[in-house]
């Protein structure tokens, strides 16, 4: 399976700008042969929690119907970042769009302290069942939880997908987690990050791919946007963008 992780720069809070970077994006990368394109935290917003309870969203707003036509166009499964509308709040949420599929999403179970004022925890599953390998979603702090990759280990994930929204210190310890994840669970981890202002620091980027046995395949700078697929069956990168 070839998963791609992209690095975008967010327009704040502007949907309508935002959709249209991610049907780029997951054209290019379709083109490359992914199958499943994964964006960071939040991403068609921007991680603006100040500004989380206006921009909060359904699945099934009207906005995304782009996004789900392209994927039952390409065949492929996409997962992007809202502030979603809950009975209980707003939670960060993945929206998964499959081909010929309901939305479904995946929430942010483990909120930072800084998040706590803004979100509140999302419903999520232990893994992303996919026609080749179950698949591990991650969605920023919950990569430090330690019981969250054990879970996902535990129901058979074959790969660790993070989306987030770091600064450069935060990247520094995500890639220090990542290798951890990777070695002890023997399963390749990927990364997506953003780049550009977000909420009251610049996004770090070095969007990222580690092997199973932790050793980095690729990463992008930390200011352009781009993407990584990587190929689970021959253990290979791509790069663009």
């Amino acid at each position: 399976m070839k998963i791609c992780v992209v690095q975008t720069w967010p327009v704040k809070g502007d949907v309508a700008q935002n959709v249209a970077a991610h049907e780029r994006f997951v054209a290019l990368a379709v083109d490359k042969g992914a199958a499943m394109v994964v964006f960071p935290e939040l991403s068609l917003t921007g991680y603006e929690p100040t500004l989380a309870a206006e921009l909060a969203m359904g699945v099934d707003d009207p906005r995304l119907d782009g996004v789900q036509a392209l994927s039952d166009e390409r065949g492929v499964t996409i997962g992007a970042g809202i502030p979603l509308a809950t009975e209980a709040g707003v939670a960060i949420a993945m929206v998964l769009f499959q081909p010929q599929q309901p939305r479904r999403t995946y929430g942010k179970q483990y909120l930072h302290a800084d998040e706590v004022p803004f979100f509140v925890p999302g419903e999520g599953f232990p893994v992303l069942q996919t026609a080749v390998s179950p698949l591990a979603l991650a969605i920023c702090y919950e990569l430090s939880i330690p019981a969250h990759a054990e879970t996902a280990h535990r129901h058979g994930a074959g790969a660790y997908v993070a989306s987030v929204s770091k600064s450069a210190a935060g990247v520094v310890r995500a890639e220090e987690r990542m290798v951890e994840i990777a070695q002890q669970y023997g399963m390749p981890v990927l990364m997506a990050n953003n780049v550009g202002p977000s909420d009251d620091f610049v996004g770090g980027g070095k969007t990222a791919v580690w092997n199973r046995h932790g050793i980095l395949l690729e990463q992008l700078d930390a200011t352009s946007e781009g993407f990584i697929i990587y190929d689970t069956m021959m253990e290979q990168v791509v790069v663009g963008g």
